[in-house]
């Protein structure tokens, strides 16, 4: 008998076979010798095997540490089951003839089973943290978007701001501006008349030239607010970035040879640069530029210019060593109407902007107070409907050098 059983469950991992004998209700067989004969030992179990009804419990020894409130801590685990054994047809009337107890070893599965457990357990969490971390970067960006275009949308909603103002100021000062030309026309000529006549004495010959001397000086003030208030849409024709340049210098030569301002523009000579643009306009621009470096440098000083080609544009860089711009007078340097100068009108650089971004280009200043001052202007070698050639490109007007 014990061989047959040692046989029969050697590749369970049974550990105790018991054979009830229901009549006594001990018993019989057991491959554990000591339990042969005792009785009592079957249990609920045993009750259930007895009424014909298969049952099996899981017995567990947990550590001392963790009690049983961690069965999956357990140390060892057993599978007890009892099966009734039933006589077959045609003796089905005796009944149940005894009960097995079978008691399996169950701990290397389940020790499989529980690590299984807490493998998934860890999967699953780290799944849910990768998973929150990208929520969180989600979230982050979708923050950064969002306040990003909410200071868009307030840099626009400034521009429009600055741009009905601006509009308002023009009407205004073009009407204003209007008005007092016609009378300074009739004063200017009433003045050079009166300078003309031989029988005029010297103080009227000076009266007359002081009043032509501030007449003119009034109507550049005057062409300059009309200029700024209606300003003429480009008249675009292919010409050269450095024959506008030169004709500007020509026309500064004494101004420069006055303040003993040298000028190097090794650039110009070396290359041609032909663009598509309005060449008054771009002249109008440029002079602004060169007499503000000009008057910036006291006696003695000097002006580098310089012109690359990059891609599908041209940067011009007019460097001086003058003066300098102070860092809160930088930031206004566009500002209409503001200088710092004793006489002047403030609109030049305004007028400048509006020449250059009419061209679809741009234009800041970079400057160190006491060492000097470069303006930069960037302008598209083409000229193409609908589009900006200077998309993308820093969005600033001033910048200190560092």
């Amino acid at each position: 008998m014990d061989k047959i059983v040692t046989t029969t469950i050697h590749s369970f991992n049974i550990e105790t076979v018991n054979i009830y004998d229901t009549e006594k209700g001990q018993i019989a067989y057991s491959t554990d010798k000591g339990l042969i004969g005792l009785t009592g030992r079957g249990g609920m179990g045993y009750q259930a095997a007895l009424e014909g009804k298969h049952s099996s419990r899981l017995l567990s020894r947990e550590p001392a540490l963790f009690g049983t409130w961690f069965m999956d801590f357990a140390e060892e685990a057993k599978l007890r089951t009892f099966i009734p054994f039933k006589a077959e047809p045609p003796y089905s009337y005796i009944g149940i003839l005894g009960v097995f107890e079978l008691v399996q070893d169950l701990t290397r599965e389940y020790e499989s089973i529980v690590k299984f457990k807490y493998l998934i357990f860890g999967v699953s969490l780290t799944i849910m943290f990768l998973i929150f971390l990208a929520l969180l970067l989600v979230v982050r960006k979708a923050e950064i978007t969002l306040r990003k275009r909410a200071q868009e949308q307030r840099l626009l909603e400034n521009q429009l701001d600055h741009a009905e103002r601006l509009a308002a100021l023009g009407q205004m000062v073009a009407s204003v501006s209007h008005e007092i030309k016609n009378p300074l026309g009739i004063i200017r000529s009433t003045a050079e008349l009166l300078s003309q006549k031989t029988s005029s004495d010297e103080s009227q010959s000076k009266l007359s030239t002081i009043i032509l001397e501030e007449s003119g000086r009034l109507n550049d003030i005057v062409t300059e607010f009309l200029d700024f208030a209606r300003p003429q849409d480009p008249r675009f024709q292919a010409c050269h970035l450095e024959d506008i340049i030169q004709r500007n210098l020509a026309f500064l030569e004494s101004e420069l040879d006055k303040k003993n301002i040298a000028v190097a523009n090794s650039s110009l000579d070396a290359k041609s640069f032909p663009v598509e643009a309005d060449s008054d306009q771009l002249y109008r621009a440029f002079l602004n530029i060169f007499i503000n470096a000009i008057q910036s440098i006291k006696y003695g000083g000097k002006i580098n210019i310089e012109v690359n080609e990059e891609r599908s544009l041209y940067r011009v860089e007019i460097a001086d060593t003058g003066e300098g711009i102070s860092p809160e007078h930088l930031s206004k340097a566009f500002n209409p109407f503001f200088t710092t100068k004793d006489r002047g009108s403030g609109l030049g650089l305004s007028i400048v902007r509006k020449i250059i971004e009419a061209h679809k280009g741009k234009v800041w200043i970079e400057s160190r107070e006491g060492v000097g001052t470069s303006v930069m202007v960037e302008l598209p070698k083409r000229q193409e409907r609908g589009e900006s050639l200077t998309e993308g490109m820093p969005d600033f007007q001033s910048t200190m050098k560092t």
